[in-house]
């Protein structure tokens, strides 16, 4: 609870480059603080990610600055994350601000005019502060890319505005680490750099010992102090940003395995909300591939379809690279095959989108594998929901976030009973599910973090799965907050908090 009407501090994190572990520094700050007993919340003015939430008020923002709630015990509010940017093309981004949906725009004309966006992230900022007594704030890739130094809010402009302390983060994993931090000190401005306070070197493999000189080195060199050598860890599960550590799971040389229960998910191109899938890549008796290139598809018992920013174009891809042929026959010998949300679509008989939401106007004939046609509107639905797996019985919650309308008829059964929707008593179904069984979809994210739902669709490939699963397993709640206690005590060890304390004033 906040202990005074003073707006709170601040102390902002920015990266050497991207995928450096900002997000994740910010995740251990913040359960860091929360457990010394401040009320701290993080901040990112701009996030780009098609990893996304919904908020309990209904509101969108980036998957990232959720985790970094959820670590300062704090529920989600988009103020956290007011401009999230959600790519659906390798030059355009749907905007978000402040929870909704404004407008697509490409890249070039986007960094033309950001002033309004800022204004809208400072007046976010601005409430944090009113609310909370330390707010941590997230940089966005490199701070040091000085061809979008003038357009760039997110970093520097960001902890000036807040007279933020800067930490920046490097990673000495991926090699060059001395000139990550010396050569981004070397291109910004000498305003910026008087606000660098101290580094943070991350995912150290190694002796630590043997860093020492290294240390030394950079602190002379630039005459910040060396705040923590984080090592590397394996132990900690934490929900991803984005698709980059995705990359590094896809398209594995095994195939399937005997004693598990063998579970496909095809990576698209405009792959979105992954982390649906992160409780059954967490569980030791699912042997879950994000597949890629195509292969055959003998021996998964459950293929599933993913979310995507652009569900056309990552249709025409799966008929391009013949996925669609290798469906319809893994199909065709009785395989069971899931799509949530834009892999829902992707199993209709067609997407059409005459206003051009995602892409160019246009139809385009889907999987066929269920009687359903999806028009995509221009009004997003954004949702909490909660509701009843009808085949079971079991009780899910999850959100919804789609732009398109599905519609079927009325022979083609729900898989969801819907009961509420932000909040709202709902009296209306979602998804549909084949007359065989073998083929269904839904709009729900977050599925699998169901644990009734997930025990009794798994055990049906392993039947003493649920008896283990109930015996060992704890709610998906209590298992992210045992990562967040991990995660915090694992940089505690090794980060020099007393004189972080002391850069922030606290």
């Amino acid at each position: 609870m906040k202990r005074d009407q003073s707006p709170a501090r601040c102390l902002s994190i920015l990266g050497t480059g991207s995928d450096v572990g900002k997000s994740i520094v910010v995740a251990a700050l913040c359960r860091i603080f929360h457990d010394l007993g401040y009320s701290v919340a993080p901040f990112k003015a701009q996030n780009m990610s098609n990893n996304s939430s919904v908020t309990e008020e209904g509101g969108e923002m980036g998957r990232a600055q959720v985790v970094q709630a959820q670590a300062a015990n704090l529920r989600p509010h988009t103020d956290m994350n007011p401009v999230l940017l959600k790519p659906s093309s390798n030059v355009g981004s749907q905007v978000i601000l402040q929870g909704k949906p404004i407008y697509n725009v490409k890249a070039k004309d986007y960094y033309r005019n950001t002033n309004e966006l800022f204004q809208k992230s400072q007046e976010s900022l601005e409430r944090l502060r009113q609310q909370h007594e330390l707010v941590v704030i997230e940089g966005a890739g490199s701070c040091g890319e000085v061809n979008l130094r003038k357009k760039d809010f997110v970093n520097f402009k960001t902890a000036h505005a807040a007279n933020a302390p800067v930490i920046l983060v490097a990673d000495i994993d991926r090699g060059g680490v001395f000139a990550q931090i010396v050569g981004t000190l070397a291109v910004i401005p000498e305003k910026d750099r008087q606000r660098v306070r101290g580094v943070i070197i991350n995912r150290f493999r190694g002796d630590a010992s043997l860093f020492e000189d290294g240390i030394s080195w950079l602190e002379q060199e630039t005459s910040l102090p060396v705040l923590g050598l984080i090592p590397h860890y394996t132990h900690i599960k934490i929900d991803p940003e984005d698709s980059v550590l995705l990359d590094s799971l896809v398209d594995p040389v095994a195939g399937p395995e005997a004693g598990r229960i063998n579970i496909a998910v095809l990576r698209l191109p405009h792959i979105s909300n992954y982390t649906d899938f992160q409780p059954l890549e967490n569980d030791p008796k699912v042997n879950l591939h994000y597949l890629l290139q195509t292969r055959n598809l003998d021996g998964y018992h459950l293929v599933l379809l993913p979310g995507s920013k652009n569900v056309r174009s990552d249709l025409r891809w799966l008929r391009k690279t013949g996925w669609d042929n290798l469906l319809l026959d893994y199909h065709r010998k009785g395989g069971e095959i899931g799509g949530i949300c834009g892999g829902y679509q992707i199993l209709g008989r067609s997407i059409d989108d005459p206003e051009g939401v995602e892409d160019h106007p246009g139809k385009d004939e889907a999987l066929g594998l269920l009687e359903l046609e999806t028009v995509m509107a221009s009004e997003k639905v954004l949702s909490r929901s909660t509701g009843i797996w009808k085949a079971t019985g079991a009780r899910i919650e999850g959100y919804e976030i789609h732009m398109g309308l599905t519609k079927h008829p009325e022979a083609l059964d729900p898989v969801i009973d819907l009961q509420s929707r932000n909040g709202i008593e709902a009296n209306d179904s979602d998804g549909a599910i084949s007359a065989d069984g073998k083929v269904w979809g839904t709009y729900f994210h977050g599925l699998f973090n169901n644990m009734q739902f997930r025990t009794e669709l798994l055990s049906r490939w392993l039947p003493d799965y649920q008896i283990s699963s109930r015996e060992n397993e704890p709610d998906i709640n209590q298992f992210r907050n045992r990562q967040y206690d991990l995660l915090a005590d694992h940089f505690r060890k090794y980060l020099d908090l007393e004189r972080l304390k002391t850069i922030i004033g606290i």
